[in-house]
C-alpha cells in the first residue's frame, strides 16, 4: 500500500473518490502520525482532532454517497495560526494574543470546510508574521526538513514543516513579503502566492493588508491549483498539455541576484537549463526600476505594520521578541507624506514593470538568495539574524510590491527554489506556465 502521508492531494482525493481510502482512516493516519512525531510540538500550535474526526467523518459519509463537494473532499490539511478558527485559540505567535479565540472561522477556512477538507490544526510561524526566517522564541521555531538545527523559513513556517514532514497534506499560509514561498522553497515544496485581492482576508489576522495574500504550500503545482480552487469556491486551472515549447521567460538580473550565495545560484542555473531544453525561450532583462522600489519596502511595510498593532505593542512590549519589536518599532520612523509618496512611487513602478514584461509568460530568479540559517545563530548574533532576515525576503518581496502573482518550485538542490512571477490576477496562466516547468525539472 502507498504510503498515504506522502501523497499529494490530488492522489489522495483520487483515492477517496475511487473508494480506495477512507477519510476516517486518512484523517486518523494522519492525528497518528502528529502525535508519535518527535518534531511535532514545534509544528503545531494546537490540533483540532474533534474537528477532524467529524469533517473526515462527513466527508466519507458524502464519498460512498457519491455526493463528494470537490476533488479535494476529505484531504486532511493544516492552517497557519493566524487565520480564525471558531472558538479554538487563534494567537499569530505572539504572546499579545494568547488566548485569543475568534467566534467564527476565516472566510478561507470556511470555504476550504465547504470544499470538504479536513482541519487538522495551527500550526506555528513567525510572532505576527513579521519575519522570512521562522524564528519564534516566544512560542516555537519549527525545523527545516533538510537541517533540523535551522530555521525553516517564515513566516508560515510551521505550515511548511507539517507538508515537509508528512504531517499535513497541505499547509495555508499567508504571504506578505515572502512568507509561503521562502518556507516552500527552504523545505523542498511548490509555494503559491495569490494577487493581493484575489482571497478575502477576512477572519485573517492582519501585518499589512496592502500587501496581505493567502496561499497553498504543497507537494505540487497540481495541488496549488486545487487548493486555491477550494479557498476561492472555484474552478481549478486546466493543467492538461501544459508545455513549455514556445513559451517566452524571462530572467531578472535586477537586483535578484545580488549577493547570491554559490548554492542558490548554482540550482538555479541548473533549473534554467532544463526549462532552456524543454523547449522555453530565455531572455535576460535589467528593470531599473526594481531596484528603485526595494527601498520603499522599509516605508510600506513597517509604517503599516506598525500602524496596526502599535497599541497592542506598545501596552505590553516586553512580550514580544526583541528583533521582532524593533522592526514593528521601525514603522514610526516615517510620516504620512513619506509614506504617500512611497506610494505614489510604487505605482509608476508597477506601470513600468508591466510595460516591460508584457511580452512574456513569467519571470524568473532565485527564489532566495540563501540556505536557511542557523537557528541558534540567529538567536544569538543579531548582526546576522538582521542580515539573514532582509536577504531571505530580498528576491520574493519584489513580486509583493509590484503586485504580482508567485509561485516557487523546488529544484534538485535541497532548500533552494526556482521563482516564477506572472501578472497580476495571472495565477491561471502561472500555474500553467509552473506545471511546465515542474514536469521539466522533475
Amino acid at each position: 500500500m502507498q504510503n498515504w502521508l506522502e501523497m499529494s492531494m490530488a492522489s489522495l482525493g483520487q483515492g477517496i473518490a475511487a473508494g480506495e481510502i477512507d477519510p476516517i482512516d486518512l484523517a486518523e493516519e494522519y492525528l497518528a502520525a502528529i502525535e508519535s512525531h518527535p518534531l511535532a510540538p514545534r509544528i503545531y500550535a494546537r490540533l483540532t482532532k474533534e474537528r477532524a474526526r467529524q469533517e473526515a467523518q462527513a466527508a466519507s459519509a458524502r464519498a460512498k454517497a457519491g455526493l463528494r463537494r470537490s476533488p479535494l473532499d476529505g484531504v486532511p490539511i493544516s492552517w497557519k495560526d493566524l487565520f480564525d478558527t471558531a472558538a479554538v485559540a487563534t494567537e499569530a505567535g505572539s504572546a499579545l494574543l494568547a488566548g485569543r479565540r475568534p467566534k467564527a472561522d476565516a472566510w478561507a477556512l470556511a470555504n476550504a470546510t465547504q470544499a470538504g477538507l479536513v482541519c487538522l490544526g495551527k500550526t506555528h510561524m513567525s510572532e505576527l508574521a513579521f519575519s522570512g526566517l521562522g524564528l519564534n522564541p516566544i512560542t516555537a521555531t519549527p525545523p527545516c526538513v533538510n537541517d533540523t538545527a535551522a530555521v525553516a523559513g517564515g513566516s508560515s513556517s510551521g505550515a511548511a514543516a507539517s507538508v515537509a514532514f508528512n504531517l499535513a497534506a497541505c499547509g495555508i499560509g499567508s504571504d506578505t513579503g515572502g512568507s509561503v514561498r521562502i518556507p516552500a522553497a527552504w523545505n523542498d515544496l511548490v509555494g503559491l502566492k495569490t494577487t493581493a485581492g484575489r482571497l478575502p482576508l477576512e477572519g485573517v489576522v492582519p501585518l499589512c493588508e496592502s500587501f496581505d495574500t493567502i496561499g497553498p504550500l504543497c507537494r505540487t503545482v497540481e495541488d496549488a491549483a486545487l487548493m486555491l480552487a477550494a479557498l476561492e469556491g472555484g474552478q481549478a486551472a486546466d493543467l492538461r498539455s501544459a508545455s513549455l515549447a514556445g513559451t517566452r521567460l524571462a530572467v531578472l538580473e535586477t537586483v535578484a541576484f545580488d549577493d547570491l550565495r554559490e548554492e542558490p545560484g548554482q540550482a538555479f542555473e541548473n533549473a534554467l537549463e532544463k526549462l532552456a531544453q524543454a523547449g522555453a525561450e530565455i531572455t535576460h532583462i535589467a528593470a531599473p526600476e526594481v531596484s528603485e522600489i526595494m527601498p520603499l519596502s522599509a516605508i510600506l511595510f513597517t509604517s503599516e505594520a506598525y500602524g496596526t498593532w502599535q497599541t497592542e505593542i506598545e501596552a505590553a512590549p516586553e512580550k514580544m521578541f526583541p528583533e521582532i519589536l524593533a522592526r514593528f518599532r521601525s514603522g514610526k520612523d516615517h510620516g504620512a507624506a513619506e509614506y504617500v509618496a512611497a506610494w505614489r512611487a510604487m505605482a509608476r513602478a508597477r506601470k513600468t514593470w508591466a510595460d516591460r514584461v508584457a511580452g512574456f509568460d513569467a519571470v524568473l530568479l532565485p527564489s532566495a538568495p540563501i540556505l536557511p540559517p542557523d537557528a541558534a545563530r540567529l538567536l544569538s548574533d543579531s548582526d546576522y539574524y538582521i542580515t539573514e532576515n532582509l536577504l531571505s525576503l530580498r528576491n520574493t518581496r519584489i513580486g509583493n510590491l509590484l503586485g504580482l502573482c508567485a509561485i516557487t518550485l523546488p529544484t534538485a538542490t535541497p532548500s533552494c527554489g526556482i521563482l516564477l512571477m506572472g501578472k497580476a490576477f495571472g495565477e491561471e496562466k502561472l500555474l500553467r506556465v509552473a506545471a511546465a516547468a515542474e514536469a521539466a525539472m522533475s
